[in-house]
């Protein structure tokens, strides 16, 4: 689904990666862990195209979305214009994007919110509209910089079932995760350290190149 090789990137004198290399296989779930200031945003943002590297090479089989860790939401609009907005940008005809948003709305319980604006609503809501504006377009690859914070109990473990039934149907996905006790839900895990990662877990063999 996607595979990464040597990826390097610098801010100015500081290394913050150097010679990234893994790749993630179709149906799997890939954890990363590491230190704040470890370099694991930065990771993400590249992945996604949002930063350059340096250096290093990322290919990419299918649609991705990216769930960023701080909303990218323009407060001032609704639910339902926020998903106008950015099915527009995924170059999805209004009717398709009405479907699918409202499908997603549902899924996640959301949907009571439609024509709230997005600075009406609590933080744990935010956090739904913006893990729904990742998978509107449908994406084969997720890349989540812990898309749970501020999700109650329920919607955490909401979340997690979607995860699953998301890989198994098909798709791959990369969670930026903190907490230990996630550990068992992923196939392999990504410990980021001095610009390098390594890999543990039941697969780790799958994702080192």
């Amino acid at each position: 689904m996607i595979t990464v090789r040597g990826l390097a990137k610098r801010y100015r004198r500081r290394r913050v990666l150097e010679d990234v290399s893994f790749t993630v296989p179709r149906g799997m779930l890939v954890g990363i862990q590491g230190e704040n200031g470890a370099g694991k945003s930065t990771l993400l943002k590249c992945l996604v195209g949002l930063l350059k590297p340096d250096a290093g090479q990322i290919m990419l089989d299918g649609r991705v979305g990216y769930c960023p860790q701080d909303p990218s939401l323009i407060e001032s609009l609704t639910l339902k214009e926020q998903f106008q907005l950015f099915g527009a940008g995924y170059g999805l005809t209004p009717g398709r994007v009405a479907d699918r948003s409202r499908e997603l709305m549902n899924e996640f319980g959301c949907a009571k919110y439609e024509t709230t604006r997005v600075d009406r609503l609590s933080g744990g809501t935010r956090q739904k509209v913006n893990l729904i504006a990742a998978l509107l377009h449908q994406p084969d690859l997720l890349v989540l910089d812990e898309p749970y914070q501020g999700f109650d109990y329920e919607t955490y473990q909401h979340f997690w079932a979607y995860t699953e039934r998301f890989r198994t149907e098909g798709g791959s996905v990369i969670v930026v995760s903190h907490m230990h006790t996630e550990l068992a839900r992923f196939d392999a895990m990504l410990d980021l350290a001095a610009g390098q990662v390594t890999a543990s877990g039941r697969r780790a063999g799958d994702v080192l190149i």
